[in-house]
């Protein structure tokens, strides 16, 4: 499976991470949303990677879809974070998919 779409989807829907290149790097996402914005698709995500002070709760990120490449899902599963609550993170987003 090459589609971008149907990889984040199988990840949202499966509750598991995504290996992918973003702006060049590697990154792992825990991807909680997919959205269209303004025509253009888009995850709000996890990186589990991200630096973050130790009394720092992890957050979503967005990213574009068209933005990641060489995606992958990953064996190893996630749990959503627990303040995600499904909503789109503008009032105009067009929810496609949530965990």
């Amino acid at each position: 499976m090459n589609d971008p779409r149907l990889i984040v989807m199988e990840a949202i829907a499966t509750r598991r991470f995504v290996v992918a290149r973003y702006n060049g790097n590697a990154i792992t996402l825990a991807p909680h949303i997919l959205f269209e914005r303004h025509g253009d698709l888009v995850i709000s995500a996890m990186n589990p990677n991200k630096a973050r002070r130790s009394d720092e709760e992890p957050t979503l990120g967005q990213f574009k879809l068209a933005g990641l490449s060489e995606l992958a899902i990953t064996d190893e599963p996630f749990e959503p974070l627990g303040s995600f609550d499904g909503a789109p993170p503008r009032s105009d987003d067009g929810v496609i998919l949530a965990v």
